[in-house]
């Protein structure tokens, strides 16, 4: 495929450049290190040649990265389910979901999108402060990223935008490949999932028509990513009281670094996909002369709706706002040993947070929120969608 230069900087790499990629990761020792810890017992000669014999992207992903997925949801999870009912496995979609997980996220949905029977997995936006290392930043580029750049100027941040847009447009409509982009950038660190008009605003900036009619191309779907266990709410946690406390406080790339790693290795309970349906008929219905500001939050608002209402709630999460309001107000959906387990639960990962003039009550209040928030997203997305059949209702005109 005949690929536009003007997207050499931030797109996967090609069929054609993957020997040469191979041959560059093979010599790095960091990456040796890496693929034998995943493959135990298997020699770097056969790594390589099992490497060099994936032709295609795909190729690799179902060899390598596939294998690694599975053996990682069986050490370090109850088990990883999509719901991919509202989707036709033969269509592509730019999937926009909310962000637990610095890796898993858009890994587990690769993996995932194999299983119910698409084709093809995913390209995924990654941001390129997670690729100051060369062989990870090569790793990513062979499992089908692309890259947001950050950290510009106004005048590059617009051209960067414009051909990130531009990409995203081309990946569906001409390679027909599948899209992955969280809602906002970087994690939420509170579990309060709210899609960023500037990422809608990002998508239009590529594509042929009206702001409807750009978005409608991209075929997106709103995807919720459900983990019943985050393992980096300790670390999310620390965060928040570091922000507060130490003026002009940034992560670094090792803290990066770390929620990568702990995020990966870390014990997630049960794990769940759910894709709503595609967005373009609520689109078409949408008024195109609505001031673009408002429209851009109107489309915002119902992503979020979307993702909040198909989030799946664990016992957790209740035991959290129960424990939050100091009340038992949903003891109905845990039992006594359901919450003695995540009241030990989060014990332990308060536990965790090592940092000076440590304020347990807050941090305590910090990891809570993380589970108890979704709850309260999903009473709102509930109200929200019950609003909008009994307008949808109301405007039904019945002949006889």
């Amino acid at each position: 495929m005949n690929i536009p230069s003007e997207f050499d900087p931030i797109r996967p790499f090609t069929p054609e450049e993957l020997p040469a990629v191979y041959d560059r990761l093979l010599a790095d020792p960091q990456f040796q290190q890496v693929i034998t810890s995943l493959f135990p017992g298997v020699s770097l000669e056969d790594l390589g040649k099992k490497m060099k014999s994936c032709k295609t992207n795909l190729e690799f992903q179902k060899a390598f990265c596939y294998p690694v997925l599975q053996d990682l949801i069986h050490k370090a999870s109850f088990g990883c389910s999509m719901d991919a009912s509202s989707v036709n496995i033969n269509h592509r979609y730019t999937f926009v979901s909310n962000h637990r997980d610095i890796v898993l996220d858009s890994a587990l949905l690769d993996k995932l999108l194999l299983d119910v029977g698409f084709s093809t997995t995913c390209e995924i936006a990654i941001g390129d402060n997670l690729l100051t290392i060369p062989w990870v930043k090569d790793l990513v580029r062979i499992n089908k990223s692309f890259t947001v750049e950050r950290a510009l100027h106004a005048v590059e941040m617009y051209k960067a935008s414009k051909r990130m847009s531009e990409y995203m447009h081309f990946v569906i409509s001409e390679k027909n490949e599948n899209v992955w982009i969280a809602q906002r950038e970087g994690r939420s660190k509170d579990s309060t999932d709210n899609t960023q008009a500037a990422i809608l605003k990002m998508m239009v900036m590529g594509g042929e028509g009206s702001i409807i009619d750009r978005l409608a191309a991209l075929h997106i779907v709103p995807l919720t990513i459900s983990y019943e266990y985050d393992p980096c709410d300790y670390l999310k946690a620390r965060e928040f009281q570091l922000k507060r406390d130490v003026p002009f406080w940034k992560k670094t790339p090792g803290d990066d670094i770390e929620s990568m790693s702990v995020g990966i290795k870390g014990f997630k309970g049960h794990i769940q996909y759910h894709c709503a349906p595609c967005i373009n008929d609520w689109l078409r219905k949408l008024n195109a002369s609505t001031p673009k500001n408002q429209l851009f939050d109107s489309i915002a608002k119902y992503i979020d709706t979307q993702i909040h209402y198909n989030y799946r709630l664990y016992p957790g999460n209740y035991v959290a706002l129960d424990m939050l309001q100091g009340n038992k107000e949903h003891d109905d959906m845990y039992s006594p040993k359901q919450r003695s387990i995540f009241e030990q639960y989060i014990n332990g990962q308060l536990a965790k947070i090592d940092i000076e003039n440590k304020d347990e009550k807050f941090l305590r209040e910090c990891l809570l929120n993380q589970y108890a928030n979704p709850v309260k997203n999903y009473y709102n997305a509930r109200d929200a969608e019950s609003s909008r059949l009994k307008s949808l209702m109301s405007k039904l005109t019945f002949k006889f």
